[in-house]
C-alpha cells in the first residue's frame, strides 16, 4: 500500500489522544505521540506519509509483520461464525489453538490456560505454582520484565517495579547470569554460570526452601537486554528446582513462536519447565491473548480440586482463531527457519560489524530476530552510555540516538543503554539490510558521546 498524505485527519487523531488517552509508563504532558495512519508487512506509516521500518515489531510482538491476509481473512471469518462465546465452554477456535500450541511447547506442556495477555498469563503461572506446592514465595531475576499487573510488576526486576513495590507480594529477587555486567568478577561464560547457579542455591538456603512455591525466568531476558544465558545455567536451574520442589516457570511471552529461531527459546537450551507463560507472537498481536502451558504434574493437582481463577475473555473466539491462522501460516511459510537463517547469516554478522566501527558499542547479542546492542560511553570501562534509569538530559545520547534513526525511517526499541534489533520474523533480507544501514548512521551519532 502506497501511504497517502492526510494532515488534517492525523492532527484529529492526535487532537483526540491528547484529549482523552491515558497513555502507560509515560507523563501524559510530556509525550508526543506519533499519529499512526496505517502499517503493513514490516512497515508502518504517519498521516503525512512518511514510513518507517518498524524494527521494534511493534511491542516486540508483531512476529509476522501487520495485516498478514491470512490472520486477518480468518479473524473475519471467525467473526461472521461466532464472534464471542463463555470460556466454559469448548469451542472450535479455541480447542484448535490449544492444540496447536501444545503441539510446539516442549515436554509434557499439554494442558493450555488461556489470558488474555503476558501480565495475566505471569499472574496465573504463580497462583498454580503456590496452590500446587502451598509455599508463598516467588523467585525472579533483577534483570527481567513479567509484565505490569500487580504480583508480575513485583516480580520484574527493573525499576519500572518501583512505585508498586510494597514489599509484601512475596517475591524474591536474585542476579541472573551476565558475563559482560557480571555480579559474580568471572572471566568466562563458564565461571558465570557455575557462580550464577551457587548464587542462587545460595539465596534458596537462606530464604528457606520449603518457603518458595517458584523460581520464574525469562528463558531469554526481552526488554532487560536480551541476555541469552550460557550453556548449562536453564539446566542447572532445574535441577535446582527438581532438589527442592520448587517449580520452574520459563516465561515466554517475548521470546516465543519464532522470534529466537526456534518456536520458544527453551527449545535452544533443551530444558522443559513446569510452567511456561506467552502472548505476544502466539497471535502477532493481532487480538489481545496470552495464556499458560501446563505440565502433567502440576495439571494433576487440579483434576479433582477447582482451579481458583478465570478470565471473562479467556480464550476469546477472535484471538484463538488468530493464533490458529498464524501458527499454521508460520509453518507454511517457514517464518521460524527464516528468522533462525538471517539471524545467523545477516543480523549477527552486521551487528558485529557495526561494533567494530562504532566505538558506542559495547557487545552484541542475540539469536534469531532477537538482538540488542549493548551501547557505552567507554568500551575500556564498559560506562554505560547513560546511566541506569536515566531519564531528561541524562538520557540525551540515547533519545539523539533514537531520533536519528526514526529521521532516517526507521522506527527503534530503545531501553536504557541498549538499542534491540527485534523486526518482524518474516521480514525480506532487503528491508532487514535497510535498517542496519540505518543503525549504522544513527550509532555515529552516539559515537559523539563516546570518551
Amino acid at each position: 500500500m502506497t501511504p497517502q498524505p492526510r494532515p488534517q485527519a492525523g492532527a484529529a487523531v492526535k487532537a483526540a489522544d491528547r484529549a482523552h488517552v491515558f497513555h502507560s509508563w509515560s507523563a501524559q504532558e510530556l509525550i508526543d505521540p506519533l499519529a499512526v495512519a496505517g502499517a503493513e508487512g514490516s512497515y508502518f506509516w504517519d498521516y503525512e506519509g512518511k514510513r518507517y521500518l518498524d524494527f521494534a515489531s511493534g511491542l516486540v510482538y508483531t512476529n509476522i509483520g501487520y495485516q498478514h491476509p491470512k490472520v486477518v481473512a480468518a479473524i473475519q471469518e471467525q467473526a461472521a461464525r461466532m464472534t464471542t462465546f463463555a470460556p466454559a465452554f469448548a469451542i472450535e477456535a479455541r480447542s484448535e489453538a490449544a492444540r496447536l500450541i501444545a503441539e510446539r511447547t516442549p515436554g509434557d506442556l499439554d494442558k493450555i490456560f488461556f489470558t488474555n495477555a503476558g501480565a495475566d498469563a505471569v499472574e496465573h503461572a504463580v497462583r498454580m505454582a503456590r496452590l500446587h506446592t502451598g509455599r508463598p514465595k516467588v523467585l525472579s531475576a533483577y534483570r527481567s520484565y513479567h509484565g505490569g499487573t500487580q504480583q508480575a510488576i513485583n516480580l520484574t526486576g527493573d525499576p519500572r517495579r518501583w512505585a508498586s513495590d510494597s514489599g509484601t507480594a512475596g517475591a524474591v529477587h536474585f542476579w541472573a547470569p551476565f558475563l559482560y555486567r557480571s555480579r559474580f568478577y568471572a572471566e568466562t561464560e563458564e565461571q558465570e554460570c557455575a557462580r550464577a547457579l551457587e548464587h542462587l542455591e545460595t539465596t534458596i538456603a537462606f530464604e528457606g526452601p520449603g518457603t518458595i512455591a517458584a523460581i520464574i525466568l525469562e528463558t531469554i531476558p526481552g526488554t532487560a537486554g536480551i541476555m541469552t544465558p550460557p550453556a548449562g545455567y536453564l539446566a542447572g536451574v532445574r535441577e535446582i528446582c527438581d532438589k527442592y520442589g520448587i517449580v520452574f516457570v520459563l516465561d515466554e511471552v517475548m521470546a516465543g513462536f519464532g522470534r529466537t529461531g526456534t518456536w520458544f527459546a527453551a527449545d535452544l537450551y533443551d530444558v522443559v519447565p513446569d510452567l511456561m507463560t506467552f502472548a505476544k507472537g502466539v497471535n502477532s498481536g493481532y487480538v489481545p491473548l496470552g495464556g499458560v502451558a501446563i505440565s502433567a504434574r502440576i495439571a494433576e493437582t487440579f483434576a479433582e480440586r477447582p482451579y481458583p481463577g478465570g478470565l471473562t475473555y479467556s480464550g476469546h473466539p477472535l484471538a484463538c482463531a488468530a493464533a490458529v491462522a498464524t501458527i499454521n501460516v508460520m509453518a507454511e511459510e517457514g517464518i521460524v527457519e527464516h528468522a533462525a537463517r538471517l539471524g545467523a547469516d545477516v543480523v549477527g554478522p552486521a551487528l558485529r560489524e557495526l561494533a567494530e566501527r562504532h566505538p558506542s558499542v559495547g557487545e552484541v547479542r542475540g539469536t534469531g530476530m532477537f538482538w540488542a546492542l549493548e551501547l557505552v560511553r567507554n568500551r575500556e570501562t564498559r560506562e554505560p552510555l547513560v546511566p541506569y534509569n536515566a531519564a531528561g538530559q541524562a538520557a540525551t545520547p540515547m533519545s539523539a540516538f533514537a531520533a536519528s534513526a526514526k529521521a532516517h525511517g526507521v522506527w527503534p526499541f530503545v531501553n536504557m543503554n541498549r538499542t534491540h534489533v527485534v523486526p518482524p520474523c518474516n521480514i525480506s533480507e532487503a528491508e532487514l539490510k535497510e535498517g542496519l544501514a540505518v543503525l549504522d548512521t544513527a550509532l555515529s551519532v552516539a559515537d559523539e558521546y563516546t570518551e
